[in-house]
């Protein structure tokens, strides 16, 4: 720290400003917002937070959000591979696209998922045709929430493969390598911490996802309802306490997973030794 404070111009001054934007953005509206919950009382808290309807939300949430994640992280590493490693026409517009998720509004991302996935939609016609509801299913929440987490496994990976340096692989190459052997034990192994990072955001991303899934999802309770669902249905009925207890326990949920994911990348970095 003490060379820290000697290289960096106003170091103890810019720590300070960072503990305090971080305390009034984040820390003080979390404390509020656990204390506001807890007013309700232990019994009625768990009680709300831990319904059979609630319970089964939690588990549609956490299960589409884990699933999308999962594939995003499978084709946003390949997305991201054919982006820095291939030239062919239309590349650019290709790259510009991976971001329309993020500057798309949520609501509109439902429309034109759930337009395009209903029985008669463009897409979803073929998948009707072999007996698999791509609307108003959890199928469809799947979806949505692979639409809007692309970005963020891409993203996360693509300028670390671009810093990737060639003559690793040449070398590789030289030693006798074949090519499924050098990605497997000289590329892949660089691209594990960025491949958690942009998992984890499309994982939490896809956790309080509400716009985009709330056309498409139906929302049957113990169905397809989601968890943010439940929470907006509490608001509308102006109990707010309900409301922040289900958020709550979402929160802890997420924290505890995200916390691991971190914890395992930290450990993936040791044992590379960076």
């Amino acid at each position: 720290m003490g060379s820290a404070s000697k290289v960096i111009p106003g170091y103890r001054f810019t720590q300070g400003v960072t503990f305090f934007y971080i305390s009034l953005i984040l820390l003080l509206p979390l404390a509020a917002f656990v204390l506001f919950a807890t007013g309700m009382g232990w019994e009625k808290f768990i009680g709300k937070a831990f319904e059979y309807r609630i319970l089964h939300g939690y588990l549609v949430s956490f299960a589409c959000a884990l699933a999308a994640a999962i594939i995003n992280g499978i084709f946003g590493l390949i997305l991201a591979w054919v982006l820095v490693r291939y030239e062919f026409p239309g590349k650019r517009i290709m790259d510009g696209l991976i971001d329309l998720p993020f500057a798309l509004p949520t609501a509109v991302a439902g429309i034109a998922l759930t337009t395009l996935y209903v029985e008669t939609g463009w897409l979803g016609q073929f998948f009707y045709a072999i007996g698999l509801p791509s609307a108003f299913s959890v199928l469809g929440i799947t979806i949505a929430l692979i639409f809007v987490g692309i970005p963020f496994v891409t993203r996360s990976v693509q300028p670390v493969l671009k810093d990737l340096e060639p003559e690793i692989e040449e070398a590789a190459a030289l030693l006798g390598a074949g090519k499924w052997l050098t990605f497997r034990k000289v590329i892949f192994p660089e691209l594990t911490a960025p491949l958690l990072t942009g998992f984890a955001l499309a994982f939490a991303r896809g956790i309080g996802e509400y716009g985009s899934v709330v056309f498409i999802a139906g929302n049957t309770p113990f169905e397809t309802e989601i968890a943010p669902l439940l929470i907006m249905t509490e608001l509308e009925q102006f109990d707010y306490q309900a409301a922040a207890a289900i958020a709550i326990v979402m929160m802890a949920i997420s924290f505890l997973i995200l916390l691991s994911i971190n914890g395992y990348q930290r450990y993936r970095i040791r044992e590379q030794g960076v």
